[in-house]
């Protein structure tokens, strides 16, 4: 047997039977040497099996040595011209520090980020030259999420394909008057440009596996062949950390996502400090990673170290490998060969002996894998020819590689933004590039001729691969919208019926899931309580989707409203996982731009677990141009009964009011919902609007009216009259919206019929698009000083002096958006504070938005302007029982 196929041995006095243990050992080096490493791994999993059914082996450490996966044997040749890719890498390198250092250098404030990419450039550029596909339309395109702090990378590879020019690149994070580039990945701010926005560090990785699982979604039910598309993801390790990061992990596994791959950045370091200084990064992540399901490819050591790993017959460097945490690789990396010599392969005589011969230089040059294009194309290549699980890449790099002394696995690696000439000059030394001392002085951009090799090559590689990468489609056919009668007459002709918003909802969904054109590209979801919100009986009518249908007969199979998983389903059930349903929203209100497919996502879940849960998933969806519909369904904080503080919402819509192009509504009846939903999917298909809907439902079961003729263009405003004498007639305005426009209608018939107040009443289905609009037609009046003034719909509506009171199901804070726009005065009612478990009547008291509360307030607000009494105001308390010297509700 060959002395290289020896495992190492454990210590003697571990062992109770070292003979014979070294018998066993020995008959594995066998099976290994005469049948080769696929026949011994089968052994030892039949070893392990019987093992654990013996209760010998309980648990079996679900990772690998502290070595590459894939052997040397294994390896296969390296298709492209290694001295030419490395050539180009290094000039990519240059231009991307070079663009941050000039800004910093010019302005001192912009920021940026050097060390990001330079521990990445192999990386991407094993994938930019061949495995990131690309396809003539546009529409076939591979995914790739980009690690958001090596943007400059990207930039400056776009600049070397002429994509990108040097005067945007001179304007890097100067964005103000355009021509300048961002400062990560967003596709709203470079919509031909970036693919997806990984700007916040946790949202890539999640997004990646559901776009993936999408894709499978579109083929799966026959709408798009998605099957040579891959889904890449280039993320730190720092940033596994992050929940999102692994909320998807088993869902990629469970449904077999072979077109995913991860490739994980493993420099060890984190914004600040190391990773894991105590421990090891990797190890742990291959644990997480395989024990989820997923196949696991480390890339550890660069080609130098191959025939340290041929002549190592004990394994001296793997037992030192485990030993060392990661704060000592750190340390390793930042530190020359004489150091690494010392406190490294010196420390240990076998490792001594094994590097006696090699000087500091060449202990220098023993790089670490994630920097070798040989160990990464097998890698990359694995990765693509897995079949039946998705695959994380390990790849072990050096933040800010090339740095040197200004930044080369030092913890101020990170906010290196700035290099003195000396590092600089270093710097182009190390990489052979072809400036002058005065060039690099000047931080000059790098481009060899157009006709050069090196141009030639880049782009043939791209040619091969269908062109360029990362690019975005803008836009796809338009997709017709039903006439709104033709699905909601229930809701247009209520006539009285009782119904909750909620209620309406679901059966305006089920009505478009009818039509023949748009019914198809309808994907509902539901994190769970599918139930809750009605919507059982799409079980039966569409499906479930399943990737592998149903292998086993439901518990309720002879139920009408019976579970149905179908590999053809369109119902996306996320189970309890708010962060994967979002997730899976945004693949699906993004793809008419990712697959030319427009689809209408409608998403159904607890209003409380929307934005304040899954908020930054949210403005990221708002980044990437996503068009849907959110529903927060069971909304309100006094609606939602019996359910208590943690899931009464009462501040989703102010925070939904903060998202640029999100359209935020709170309809109170079923004809508000149905123009709402017409209006906003119009605006979305046909129109091919980037924007996307929020509106909260109700569970509560009222009677609903029919719409009033000429209400639709107030309903979609955000504002439209109900009740009341017309404008002009009323003492007192007042507006509610949700569930407590009926309150406010009951306000109004008290101050009729106990104080003979007239009171206009007005449904507000959005105090956001009032406040939006009203804000524009401000400012154009602002900068058009000598011009006619302009008037918003809101001052339209509610012209005058007359009190206005507006009481919601909400906190203040969301009509207090119109306060301003308003020259009457103005009062808003509405739910600050936590929610408490109680009966509607008694939480609207409670909280004083009930009907008396708000009659008590509007009699106030008239005694303040001088219309009534102030001795009305004070009988109105007391006969309504206002309770005015109960703790407030806000102090909680």
């Amino acid at each position: 047997m060959p002395d290289a196929l020896k495992a190492p041995r454990g210590p003697a006095s571990l062992d109770s039977d070292p003979i014979e243990t070294e018998e066993w050992l020995s008959s594995l080096d066998s099976l290994v040497a005469y049948s080769g490493p696929k026949r011994a791994r089968e052994i030892l999993e039949a070893l392990e099996r019987r093992a654990k059914e013996l209760d010998v082996l309980t648990e079996a450490a679900p990772y690998s040595n502290y070595r590459n996966t894939i052997p040397l044997d294994d390896q296969p040749a390296y298709p492209g011209d290694l001295e030419m890719e490395t050539r180009l890498t290094a000039i990519i390198r240059w231009n991307a520090l070079a663009m941050v250092a000039r800004a910093n250098k010019a302005y001192g404030e912009l920021g940026g980020h050097i060390a990001s990419y330079a521990s990445a450039a192999e990386i991407f550029e094993t994938g930019f030259n061949h495995f990131f596909r690309a396809s003539a339309d546009g529409y076939g395109d591979d995914l790739v999420f980009f690690q958001p702090h090596s943007a400059p990378g990207v930039y400056a590879r776009a600049f070397l394909e002429g994509r990108l020019t040097e005067a945007e690149l001179r304007r890097y994070r100067q964005e103000i008057g355009g021509g300048g580039l961002c400062s990560y990945p967003h596709p709203w701010l470079m919509p031909a440009f970036w693919q997806v926005p990984t700007g916040s560090m946790g949202i890539g990785p999640i997004s990646a596996v559901y776009q993936a699982r999408f894709m499978r979604y579109l083929r799966d039910r026959g709408l798009v062949d998605t099957s040579r598309r891959h889904v890449w993801g280039v993320f730190g390790d720092g940033e596994m950390d992050e929940p999102e990061s692994l909320a998807g992990l088993s869902l990629a596994a469970r449904e077999k996502l072979d077109n995913l791959t991860f490739v994980v950045n493993c420099n060890l370091q984190r914004l600040d400090g190391p990773v894991r200084g105590n421990g090891q990064i990797i190890p742990e992540l291959e644990r997480l990673f395989r024990g989820a399901g997923w196949n696991v490819v480390k890339v550890l050591w660069g080609s130098d170290w191959d025939a340290l790993f041929a002549r190592d017959r004990n394994h001296a460097l793997l037992k030192r490998f485990a030993a060392t945490v990661d704060g000592k690789y750190q340390t390793l990396g930042a530190k020359d060969g004489v150091y690494n010599l010392a406190h490294f392969f010196n420390e240990d005589p076998e490792l001594r002996a094994l590097t006696r011969h090699m000087t500091p230089s060449e202990i220098d040059s023993l790089h670490r894998g994630g920097h070798d294009f040989r160990k990464l194309y097998a890698a990359f290549a694995a990765a693509r020819a897995t079949e039946g699980r998705p695959t994380v890449i390990l790849a072990k790099t050096k933040k800010g590689f090339g740095l040197g002394g200004a930044g080369e696995s030092r913890m101020i690696a990170h906010q290196a933004k700035k290099l003195d000439v000396e590092a600089l000059r270093a710097f182009r030394d190390r990489f052979a590039l072809p400036l002058s001392n005065e060039a690099v002085d000047n931080l000059e951009f790098y481009r060899p001729a157009e006709d050069s090799a090196e141009l030639r090559y880049l782009r043939a590689r791209r040619e091969a691969l269908g062109g360029a990468l990362p690019k975005r489609r803008a836009g796809s056919a338009a997709l017709p919208v039903p006439d709104l009668e033709s699905y909601a007459g229930f809701a247009l002709e209520a006539d009285g019926r009782a119904m909750s918003t909620t209620m309406a909802l679901v059966r305006l969904l089920g009505g478009l899931l009818k039509d023949r054109t748009l019914g198809p590209r309808v994907v509902p979801i539901v994190a769970d309580e599918a139930r809750t919100f009605g919507m059982a009986a799409l079980f039966r009518q569409i499906g479930i989707y399943a990737p592998t249908g149903q292998l086993y007969e439901p518990e309720d199979s002879g139920s009408m409203l019976a579970y149905r998983e179908a590999r053809d389903g369109q119902l996306l059930e996320e189970g309890i996982n708010e962060a994967g349903a979002l997730a899976s929203w945004t693949a699906a209100a993004t793809a008419y731009s990712v697959h030319g497919l427009p689809m209408l996502p409608v998403y159904i879940y607890y209003s409380m677990f929307g934005f304040q849960r899954v908020g930054d998933l949210i403005w990221a969806a708002a980044d990437q141009r996503a068009r849907g519909f959110l529903i927060g369904a069971t909304a309100g904080r006094t609606t939602l009964a019996g359910e208590g503080l943690q899931h009464q919402d009462g501040a989703s819509l102010v925070m939904a009011a903060t998202v640029p192009t999100c359209r935020a509504y709170d309809p109170a009846f079923a004809y508000e919902v149905a123009a709402i939903v017409d209006h906003g999917a119009r605006r979305m298909l046909e129109e091919g609007a980037d924007e996307f809907y929020y509106l909260t439902c109700g569970n509560e079961s009222a009677p609903q009216p029919s719409m009033p003729e000429g209400a639709r263009e107030g309903v979609v405003r955000g504002l439209h009259r109900v009740a009341g004498p017309a404008s002009g007639a009323a003492a007192v305005r007042l507006l509610g919206s949700g569930a407590i426009l009926n309150e406010v209608l009951g306000a109004a018939e008290l101050l009729r019929a106990d104080w003979g107040v007239a009171a206009e009443v007005f449904s507000a289905t959005s105090f956001s698009e009032l406040a939006r609009e009203a804000r524009e037609v401000e400012r154009l009046n602002r900068l058009h000083p000598g011009e006619p003034p302009r008037t918003s719909w809101l001052e339209e509506r509610l012209p005058g002096a007359a009190p206005v009171i507006a009481a919601t199901d909400y906190v203040r804070a969301w009509p207090q958006l119109v306060a301003s726009y308003l020259r009457a005065p103005f009062v808003a009612l509405g739910t600050d504070g936590f929610g408490r478990s109680d009966t509607r009547q008694a939480l609207r008291r409670f909280f004083e938005v009930d009907r008396r509360s708000i009659a008590a307030t509007a009699l106030w607000a008239l005694a303040r302007a001088g219309t009534v009494d102030i001795r009305i105001a004070t009988e109105a308390v007391a006969r309504y029982d206002v309770a005015p010297d109960a703790v407030p509700p806000w102090r909680a």
